[in-house]
């Protein structure tokens, strides 16, 4: 995506009238009847008010700006100019179509050019994207789109393998299937040295398709 989609999109969900919190949990009583059950029995007559403050944790990617987050760099590196990767970053999210748990990790890796970023801020960017309604491929991109469009890497690379309920609980049922996505930008995609470097680092040698993705 780039920047002018995403501040496309940004203004686009400006626009949307956010219902009020009582409009939400009475959505959530509404669904609790649909199962046919009694919002007003004594276990289920604070459940509106849990699944709202729940959705408000699980989707609070929606109120954070991930470029900020990025904006604050350091250049005194002494010259460092290999990979820097962090690995296994627990990645919780919910599918978009059927907003049931996203669940896995993710990791990430740029080759900087003459500036750095905190690690925790990669973590960060992660975690925003992922805690909004999402597909697997749209994070993965969104993630190394953001980092390469604010740091200007020389390259960068993401690796998402995550569980999607929406397969193993429902639907075909299918416990233990890992999705696994990427998305390589720059000497990532352009380097196969770059790349598999990257792979044996996260330990991915299960997946060696990717290296030459």
């Amino acid at each position: 995506m780039t920047a002018e989609t995403a501040t496309k999109r940004k203004n686009a969900a400006a626009t949307l009238v956010k219902p009020s919190r009582e409009e939400a949990e009475a959505a959530v009583r509404t669904l609790i009847r649909w199962t046919g059950d009694d919002p007003d029995r004594e276990g289920l007559v604070g459940t509106p008010d849990r699944v709202v403050r729940a959705y408000e944790e699980f989707y609070s990617g929606y109120d954070a700006d991930p470029v900020e987050i990025l904006k604050r760099t350091f250049e005194e590196t002494d010259g460092y100019d290999e990979m820097v990767v962090l690995r296994d970053i627990r990645l919780e999210s919910n599918c978009e179509h059927h907003m049931v748990p996203i669940l896995g990790k993710a990791h990430v890796a740029y080759l900087p050019d003459k500036r750095v970023v905190g690690i925790s801020k990669l973590a960060r960017v992660v975690e925003i994207y992922a805690r909004r309604l999402q597909i697997q491929e749209k994070l993965t991109s969104q993630i190394a789109n953001c980092i390469n469009e604010v740091l200007h890497p020389k390259g960068v690379a993401v690796v998402i393998e995550a569980a999607h309920q929406c397969m193993t609980t429902r639907g075909v049922r299918k416990p233990g299937v890992t999705m696994v996505t990427s998305r390589m930008l720059g000497a990532f995609r352009d380097d196969q040295s770059t790349r598999r470097e990257f792979l044996a680092m996260i330990g991915n040698t299960a997946h060696g398709s990717l290296s030459n993705a």
